[in-house]
């Protein structure tokens, strides 16, 4: 399963009322984790929001590849209420993550509720609701948003530990580094 097509972008050009960014060109393959990077404010984000439907695309296409694909979305800032009653377990129960065992490294935040977590850990546990989904596209909008340099060891962990689950990995960051350590490779997006 590993290599086949999940994403084309060809020369996209997106974003709201008029264009943010593009021409952008990618492909995305099975067993891939591919890297988005760019300067705040380049259009990184609202790439992944044409690719979700969320931005407008002014040219260029965009394909998925054959099937059905499933996709999860960490956004850059995910919603976290004040008061969050659940476990972490409830939580990737609740998001279908709960499918497999979630990394050693997370053992310590299951027990615990949402809402006693700091917003590197919520983060975290987030992207880690995508990547234990049964979705074979995930999109990681700047997934180290908030975390501390222990929390961001385990994310790139976490990353490497996903590239033999057979999905595609889109990661999108301003962090060169990040993107240099868990990604096959690497599209630049120009600010």
């Amino acid at each position: 399963m590993t290599g086949q097509l999940l994403l084309e972008v060809e020369n996209l050009v997106a974003g709201y009322r008029e264009p943010v960014v593009g021409p952008v060109s990618f492909l995305l393959n099975r067993g891939e984790i591919l890297g988005l990077a760019g300067p705040n404010g380049s259009g990184k984000s609202t790439v992944l929001r044409a690719i979700i439907g969320r931005a407008r695309i002014f040219s260029g296409t965009l394909r998925r590849g054959d099937g059905p694909i499933a996709t999860a979305v960490q956004a850059q800032r995910p919603v976290r209420l004040s008061e969050m009653p659940i476990t972490g377990r409830e939580y990737l129960r609740l998001t279908g993550a709960a499918r497999q065992a979630a990394p050693p490294q997370l053992a310590g935040l299951l027990d615990l509720r949402l809402d006693e977590l700091s917003g590197g850990q919520f983060q975290l546990l987030h992207v880690w609701a995508c990547l234990g989904s049964p979705a074979d596209l995930v999109l990681l909008d700047e997934p180290d948003n908030n975390m501390d340099p222990r929390a961001r060891a385990t994310l790139i962990e976490v990353l490497h530990a996903s590239r033999t689950a057979g999905r595609g990995v889109l990661v999108v960051s301003h962090e060169h580094d990040l993107v240099e350590s868990v990604c096959s490779r690497i599209v630049e997006v120009a600010g």
